[in-house]
């Protein structure tokens, strides 16, 4: 791995340092929590704890506005890596356990549909199993998770409609990435039954080729081969390849081809770029379309050294 794209890395946000070192260096225990604790009062950690609302929270509603509602704002400080144990953080928690519950056991965002979204619920276990919420309060989305599954294995935030009968890359992934956030939190709850559909759910990846329809072969939408960051809610093939390795799923064959297109992106100066930027408002922009980006060349570059990919 280059000596100078590692140390642009390690110029980059604190956040961004730490997961380098984390991942990149095998730095020791007391550097990483040097490093991570810089997040909280430094950077972009900073400036979004800066923007919560004394009572806890960002925007008008748990939900809304897109991308600086409660619900992203704490989605991006669990992907910075921040400390578990903030206040305000946890705060701003506390509001996603006192939404309603729908029709079908989720916790239910919406005004006019009764029914919960999937996705949505996927995100809010990766955000309250990362800060280390009660297991009792994360009960029952696994129960609602576990419940939801398509006949194909994985989820579909349309599943109640009684037309859907195929699984979403979209939906899959954000579910997948809440359930692996749990069991490596180390909760008890459901645990065998979480790890069988974790199996399924990363089969149903697989067999699309991370991007493929599994009918025809053809590409499902060019977007999923875009690279962006932050990921929001939409899925894409770095998105997926980074969360195999962070789930500790074994080199597939069927990944290639996925592998290939993120090699391919890489620049002549070693670095990957941002290629689309998910439309909505923002706190502030991490990085600009089109140049070199910390997020997604260290992304790549850890599913890489995990592949023993070069």
């Amino acid at each position: 791995m280059k000596t100078d794209i590692i140390n642009w890395l390690l110029n980059g946000d604190p956040s961004i340092r730490y997961q380098a070192i984390r991942d990149l260096c095998s730095a020791p225990e007391n550097e990483l929590i040097r490093e991570r604790n810089r997040i909280e009062t430094e950077g972009w950690g900073a400036i979004m704890l800066a923007k919560a609302k004394p009572e806890g929270g960002w925007g008008s509603r748990y939900y809304q506005p897109k991308w600086i509602s409660t619900h992203y704002t704490l989605l991006d400080l669990k992907n910075l890596g921040i400390n578990s144990d903030i206040p305000i953080i946890h705060k701003s928690i506390d509001k996603m356990f006192r939404l309603p519950v729908g029709l079908d056991g989720g916790i239910n965002i919406g005004i006019t549909v009764p029914y919960s979204d999937v996705c949505v619920n996927g995100m809010m276990l990766n955000i309250a199993s990362f800060f280390r919420r009660d297991e009792g309060e994360l009960k029952q989305i696994i129960d609602y998770l576990l419940k939801v599954r398509m006949n194909d294995g994985a989820w579909n935030c349309e599943y109640y409609r009684g037309s859907t009968r195929h699984s979403s890359l979209h939906t899959t992934i954000g579910v997948l990435e809440g359930l692996n956030e749990f069991i490596k939190s180390g909760y008890t709850y459901r645990t065998g039954e979480i790890k069988s559909a974790m199996d399924a759910g990363h089969e149903f990846i697989l067999e699309h080729r991370l991007y493929k329809s599994d009918k025809t072969g053809e590409v499902i939408d060019k977007r999923m081969t875009m690279l962006s960051y932050p990921s929001r809610w939409k899925y894409d093939i770095l998105r997926a390849l980074d969360y195999f390795q962070y789930a500790d799923v074994n080199y597939d064959i069927r990944m290639q081809d996925a592998i290939d297109i993120i090699l391919a992106k890489r620049r002549s100066d070693g670095t990957w770029p941002v290629q689309a930027k998910h439309a909505g408002q923002v706190h502030f922009d991490m990085e600009k379309t089109g140049g070199p980006s910390r997020w997604n060349t260290l992304r790549s570059l850890r599913v890489l050294k995990y592949y023993m990919i070069g």
